[in-house]
């Protein structure tokens, strides 16, 4: 039924194989489009959105001591370090 299939990369315009296991895969996923990049782009995209976190210094305003969050603290809010943080959810 599946049959593999030569595609042309959108970002580097290399071509690459779409495999009719691939293609059974995207079907038994539901997914109707075809994909536009090659594996060492897809890869190179993902690594780019998961890239390193930027972390902000705060102080726990529960306990005072240094914490490190990854969202830019607000003033009108109070940020708890993970113990803290921890015990007010219990």
């Amino acid at each position: 039924m599946f049959e593999d299939k030569t595609l042309v990369c959108k970002e580097c315009g290399n071509e690459f194989v779409f495999t009719a296991g691939e293609q059974e895969f995207y079907a038994e996923k539901g997914f109707m489009n075809e994909p536009s990049r090659c594996k060492s782009c897809r890869d190179a995209r993902k690594a780019s959105r998961n890239g390193e976190r930027v972390m902000y210094e705060t102080t726990c305003a529960e306990c005072g001591a240094p914490t490190r969050v990854p969202f830019t603290p607000k003033t009108d809010r109070p940020i708890y370090c993970s113990e803290c943080f921890a015990k007010k959810r219990a």
